[in-house]
């Protein structure tokens, strides 16, 4: 290793290090700049390497310790490349943070969806997070406290959906299946998990005003990271394999 290669990295053992996926627009961005106001390194995953760079040069110009990871969740290579450039620069990983995520076309009737759409859906929603996840546990292994946030919804959650009163935005026979995969995925990563020092959890950020529903959400993109940052920062006794809103925890 160059000297200055080994001074990046004694920097990097004094800072938490994070990556955030999807980090180059709406609540991927303000969870980065959340992250980034505690103090830690935060890379910034994004699959158009353009907007990942201008993302990462505005939040440079607020203070933030930010670094650009060019990170397509769906495909094999890009994440494998992600693994190896925070491991050059780091050599570890504290939190990572799935947040990339797609919704689809509307309307959503399952008797009308187009099954390429789910398919394109689910690469993304799902498959991305674990072959992310799985491709930076050895890193997270290496962190003294690590954590695993999954950017989930309260329409994956099956209790939500099937309680009557509840409004979760009408029929979503694509998108909001994807969210309960996801659930039910982040809670196997937990059980095997347990033990390890490695937290798994869920994040609901709320109805947030993003281009995923045509800015039409009542919170803003900052208010909906809140719990995503929360998350990633859980002291070692928190919990672990449950979902969470601003509130508390969510039923799945």
């Amino acid at each position: 290793m160059s000297g200055r290669g080994a001074a990046m990295l004694a920097v990097m053992n004094e800072r938490t290090i994070a990556l955030v996926t999807g980090a180059n627009k709406g609540i991927g961005y303000e969870i980065a700049a959340g992250l980034g106001r505690l103090g830690w390194s935060v890379g910034v995953g994004a699959r158009d390497e353009r907007r990942g760079a201008d993302a990462v040069a505005r939040l440079r110009a607020s203070g933030a310790d930010v670094f650009g990871v060019p990170l397509d969740v769906t495909d094999d290579e890009s994440v494998r490349a992600a693994a190896r450039l925070i491991e050059e620069r780091a050599g570890r990983l504290d939190a990572l943070v799935n947040n990339a995520g797609v919704s689809g076309s509307w309307p959503q009737n399952p008797t009308t969806v187009d099954l390429e759409g789910v398919r394109r859906l689910l690469e993304t929603n799902v498959l991305g997070v674990v072959r992310v996840t799985n491709a930076l546990l050895p890193l997270l292994r290496r962190s003294a406290h690590p954590r695993i946030v999954n950017q989930s919804s309260h329409v994956g959650s099956l209790t939500l959906q099937t309680t009557p009163g509840v409004e979760l935005g009408g029929i979503s026979g694509a998108y909001a299946p994807t969210k309960t995969y996801l659930n039910a995925v982040t809670v196997q990563y937990a059980k095997e998990l347990s033990g390890t020092g490695i937290l798994v959890n869920g994040a609901c950020p709320g109805y947030v005003a993003t281009d995923l529903n045509g800015f039409s959400g009542m919170q803003t993109p900052e208010q909906g990271a809140a719990v995503a940052v929360r998350l990633a920062s859980l002291p070692d006794d928190g919990p672990t394999g449950q979902l969470f809103d601003d509130s508390g925890v969510v039923p799945w």
